[in-house]
């Protein structure tokens, strides 16, 4: 018995490279992961968000007017422009990180990207705009108290998270950090010269089937004489 399991061949060397975590396991943690990165820019967004002075005013004919103070109308796309930097970054970072999880390349990997960093805008905004409420107030320039003794006063108001309210320009706002990473993740999947983008090691690649020759026609036998 010992002798025919010494003889028993061996099973076929199985790829040791495949991945260890499913395809949709993988997905659904880059986007989680991502949507929860945008508390953490949303909160760095509204400390490094610069504020909005104003002035508001009674004119002599009893006319309410604002205007606001040396270049701070500015900071109404400087604010914006600077959320989509903080996650412009992050689409080029991200993509980088991701390409090296070799077991995972693919579509799923975009896929995570798309959704998750559309999420984690739409989170960064929501908790940017909440924080820099709470920290600057919601100004109403009609509602600013004026007297006859104090006609001026001096207000701070908080910067926007969008250009403006208009779906389509915030759609674009929430799309242009995913689209910047799938467009990254989509040069290093066209400089790959592997059909599996180079998932699996060298080693584990299947061998390749060697083309089988045709059937040469038999000769004919001689005639015996």
């Amino acid at each position: 018995m010992t002798g025919a399991l010494a003889h028993k061949p061996s099973n076929p060397a199985v790829p040791t490279g495949g991945p260890r975590t499913s395809p949709v396991r993988a997905t659904t943690i880059v986007a989680l992961a991502l949507a929860a990165s945008g508390i953490l820019i949303g909160g760095l967004w509204a400390w490094i968000a610069p504020p909005i002075h104003a002035v508001v005013a009674v004119t002599r004919t009893g006319e309410r007017v604002h205007d606001y103070l040396g270049a701070d109308s500015q900071h109404f796309f400087v604010a914006p422009t600077l959320l989509l930097g903080l996650f412009t970054v992050v689409a080029v970072v991200v993509p980088v990180l991701l390409w090296q999880w070799r077991e995972q390349r693919g579509p799923g990997m975009v896929l995570g990207l798309l959704v998750g960093l559309v999420a984690a805008v739409a989170v960064a905004a929501a908790v940017g705009a909440v924080l820099i409420r709470l920290r600057y107030g919601d100004l109403n320039f009609g509602a600013v108290p004026l007297s006859g003794e104090h006609r001026i006063a001096y207000v701070v108001q908080a910067p926007p998270v969008f250009y403006a309210q208009k779906p389509l320009q915030v759609a674009a706002t929430l799309m242009w950090p995913a689209a910047t990473a799938c467009l990254v993740y989509a040069v290093f999947a066209a400089a790959s010269a592997r059909d599996d983008l180079g998932g699996l090691p060298v080693a584990d690649q299947p061998p390749p089937v060697a083309p089988v020759a045709p059937m040469q026609p038999e000769a004919p036998e001689g005639a015996v004489s």
